[in-house]
């Protein structure tokens, strides 16, 4: 139970579904990510012959037509088929149909989704048509499915939630503070069950041309792309770019306890805070980012050397991966190197907003199934770079406690703790 706020009802993980580069579906995407497997590869979506970088980390294989009525096709982002379709498996997961709930228990269903870019592939594709002269072909409802807030609308109108419906959009942390939030909630009794978690599909011209100029996407791999998300090594160069969706159900944990559900995890702790020091870069010292780890910890009220697992931010940035390394020994100390800990981006590159998400999978993966997913692409370590990230293949192991760490644009940094129930 969190100690950080005066809740008193523990917050229960039931239900989990997703679309991923390695998979569409949760047990396609373990399976994957168990084998080490990478989803990055050529960019099919457009043409990207004129672009420095022409490879990314695509779910390929997601028919997006089936989670959409005909008439809705052209007039939302690609974020809100994705996380229709991760959402129906999750509720599928979890035994819950919305559609058949009570007024009342409808009023206490909500959605909090994490999203770093949410419609901006959609306005860019929309703005397209507008200059081109070919306004027939865009959508009149432009502006309000470019906004964050209309993704978790969608959810809300397709299940006939009336609970909260909001979008937290804090960058590359964002899922995971939307993963607290939708907690909170609960264990504050305002909420009975939420969908949380996070979406995001940047794969778009405009997008990929904003990355290149900010010098932060590996250009060294367009002719072998499974090898480009190099999280750790010493001749990483840069992100690849990852689209996706992690949606997971919560529940207050004695109802679905008795219900009979299947509880994956408990949330246990969170912290969060910000380096205050540059729109995209960490500070060197890398205390605020250990300091949120030491938050979430706090908050679950557990010492450095219960924790199983972590789940690392590794973006494949020279100086990100560094600076992460840097914060887990100012966290955990010697006991940093006692700790098995993986990037989950070295096989599906980098969802943005989506990438906490996607980690709370990977940490639900090790808490269920005793498999913790490897770091792939780690040949030859950075000598800076020297704890256990699980290299290249998984590892079995018992995990009862995993922590999630995030570091965002803006100098955000977001930590989770997830408990095997008890």
């Amino acid at each position: 139970m969190f100690k950080g706020f005066n809740g008193t009802r523990r917050v229960a993980v039931t239900g989990f579904g997703c679309v991923t580069p390695i998979g569409i579906g949760r047990e396609a995407f373990w399976e994957s990510l168990a084998n080490g497997r990478s989803g990055t590869r050529r960019i099919e979506s457009f043409d990207p012959s004129n672009f420095k970088v022409q490879i990314a980390g695509e779910a390929v294989g997601f028919d997006w037509e089936t989670q959409l009525e005909q008439q809705d096709r052209k007039h939302v982002p690609r974020t809100v088929p994705l996380a229709l379709a991760a959402a129906r498996e999750a509720i599928a997961d979890a035994g819950v149909d919305p559609l058949s709930l009570t007024d009342d228990e409808a009023r206490h269903f909500g959605v909090v989704l994490g999203t770093g870019g949410g419609g901006l592939a959609f306005t860019e594709k929309q703005f397209g048509h507008w200059y081109s002269g070919n306004e027939r072909k865009g959508s009149i409802y432009t502006i309000p499915s470019s906004t964050h807030g209309g993704l978790s609308s969608e959810l809300s109108m397709v299940f006939g939630l009336h609970g909260l419906s909001h979008v937290i959009s804090t960058g590359c942390t964002s899922s995971t503070d939307a993963f607290f939030y939708a907690a909170q909630h609960i264990a504050l009794g305002r909420q009975d069950i939420m969908f949380t978690g996070g979406v995001d599909s940047p794969i778009a011209p405009g997008i990929l041309r904003g990355f290149e100029v900010m010098r932060v996407v590996t250009d060294k791999w367009n002719h072998d792309p499974g090898r480009a998300c190099r999280p750790f090594s010493k001749d990483r160069s840069g992100i690849v770019i990852g689209e996706g969706s992690w949606i997971f159900v919560l529940e207050e944990f004695e109802k679905a306890r008795a219900r009979g559900a299947k509880i994956y995890a408990e949330v246990a702790g969170y912290g969060a805070t910000c380096d205050a020091y540059h729109r995209v870069r960490l500070e060197e010292n890398g205390v605020e980012p250990a300091r949120a780890m030491t938050l979430a910890m706090d908050d679950a009220g557990i010492a450095t050397k219960k924790i199983d697992y972590i789940n690392l931010h590794g973006t494949s940035t020279e100086l990100n991966d560094r600076i992460e390394t840097k914060a887990l020994k100012l966290a955990f100390g010697e006991q940093a190197y006692n700790i098995p800990m993986s990037a989950t981006k070295s096989q599906i590159g980098h969802p943005q907003g989506a990438a906490g998400a996607a980690g709370i999978g990977a940490a639900l993966l090790a808490i269920d199934k005793g498999i913790i997913a490897p770091t792939i692409n780690l040949e030859e370590p950075d000598p800076d770079c020297d704890l256990d990230y699980v290299p290249n293949v998984s590892r079995e192991k018992k995990v009862d406690f995993a922590l999630c760490n995030c570091i965002g644009f803006g100098s955000k940094n977001s930590a989770l703790v997830l408990i095997r129930p008890a």
